[in-house]
């Protein structure tokens, strides 16, 4: 396990992120939603505590404590004062080492993991984005959200979870501890035996590096997915699958981002909202990913403004493919990029997740600076040739009635 120490002036308060290598993109076909029922139960028992004495420790010292699922990776997550991290960083080690998964408590996360599915389905921008996810990714790692499917929960037990316990212990970890850090906390921490075992030093990086390029190409039978709703609101995602977060010309489409849909000052917000007034909200989905990043324009409008919003989003679309962006437009683009990078880096622990995100995807924990340096002469017609290579050809998923639908299926086709 790598282990970094962030140092900075925060008073006593310190916290720890633990990222996992493999997420949900690694649950099996039939089991989707099998790493969200893990990370959820490791916190209901583990070691020599049970869920009940785990609560007790926790929030007898007013800390935070939690384990969340993404795509490419789990996140052990623990906020507390200087003086209790002696008492609450075992409990992380506990966790990967030895997780009880009591299985009341399976069945209890399993519940809780059903009902947060159904409320998701009773947003429509989620139903818009699971049907583009299903499009573009079909059946491979990132195409199911990390809660995984109703079925797929109902059938899985404690048999099935045990392995993937098991395998923790072998997946890289980093983690990452920002503010007040305890004295010896790296010695303290490799000396516990909560964290035996976790520190053994795995030579076969290349094998673990060829694991992380997953395959997620699929070849989708249509250019648009449609969700049908009893409702007057128009949701409708326009985007393309892209690139690894570490790839050169990533951060080209950030900037691309930021130009489209970063502030009132964007492309999206003077189109569709100042000139047009068409939309409710209006932005861009462009998160960190290990392999295949989406990038997604997203307009939320009404039933009479629904074919005039697609054409707009449309045409925005064309524009960042078919012309340079201004040198004017570019500045402020670097200016709200830098902006942006340093709002999301504000606390201890926005500042310790990032880090371990980028450590656990491969990547060196001061990425950003090498970022930033390359910033100051990415050109125009750079951010353009990226346009053109990875963002022509985007996919359209629209949730609405059914009205609505069949006129903009035409409208998509013309």
């Amino acid at each position: 396990m790598n282990i970094v120490l962030d140092k900075l002036n925060s008073k006593n308060i310190m916290s720890a992120k633990l990222w996992i290598e493999d997420g949900s993109r690694n649950d099996p076909k039939d089991k989707k939603g099998i790493h969200q029922l893990l990370s959820s139960t490791m916190l209901r028992g583990c070691g020599p505590y049970n869920n009940r004495q785990i609560s007790e420790i926790v929030e007898s010292s007013g800390a935070n404590l939690n384990c969340d699922t993404y795509e490419d990776g789990m996140l052990i997550s623990l906020k507390c004062v200087e003086s209790d991290a002696y008492k609450l960083l075992p409990l992380i080690g506990w966790m990967i080492t030895k997780p009880i998964l009591q299985l009341d408590q399976i069945e209890l996360e399993k519940d809780l993991t059903i009902k947060a599915i159904k409320r998701q389905k009773e947003s429509s921008y989620q139903l818009a984005f699971d049907g583009w996810r299903k499009m573009v990714y079909g059946d491979g790692p990132y195409g199911h959200d990390p809660l995984g499917s109703i079925d797929a929960i109902n059938k899985i037990n404690r048999e099935d979870i045990l392995p993937f316990a098991g395998s923790l212990i072998y997946r890289k970890k980093n983690l990452v501890i920002s503010g007040k850090l305890p004295i010896n906390v790296e010695s303290n921490i490799k000396n516990s035996v909560a964290f035996n075992g976790i520190n053994k030093i795995f030579n076969d990086q290349e094998e673990t590096s060829n694991k992380n390029i997953i395959e997620l190409a699929n070849t989708p039978k249509t250019s648009i997915c449609t969700t049908s709703l009893n409702t007057n609101q128009v949701i409708l995602l326009l985007g393309k699958s892209t690139i690894r977060y570490d790839n050169k010309s990533d951060i080209l489409l950030r900037l691309l981002s930021c130009y489209l849909g970063y502030g009132m000052s964007s492309l999206l917000f003077k189109i569709l909202r100042e000139k047009y007034g068409v939309v409710y909200e209006a932005g861009v989905y462009h998160p960190i990913r290990e392999n295949q990043t989406p990038f997604i324009m997203h307009a939320s409008t009404t039933k009479d403004k629904a074919i005039l919003t697609l054409k707009l989003l449309k045409e925005c679309w064309e524009k960042i493919i078919n012309s340079e962006i201004s040198t004017e437009e570019l500045d402020l683009v670097k200016i709200k990029f830098r902006g942006q990078m340093a709002y999301s880096l504000q606390s201890i622990s926005q500042r310790a997740e990032h880090k371990a995100h980028l450590l656990g995807i491969g990547l060196k924990k001061d990425y950003d600076k090498e970022i930033l340096l390359r910033l100051e002469n990415i050109t125009s017609k750079e951010i353009k040739d990226a346009a053109n290579k990875y963002l022509k050809n985007p996919l359209l998923s629209v949730c609405s009635n059914k009205e609505v639908i069949s006129k903009i299926i035409k409208s998509w086709k013309t």
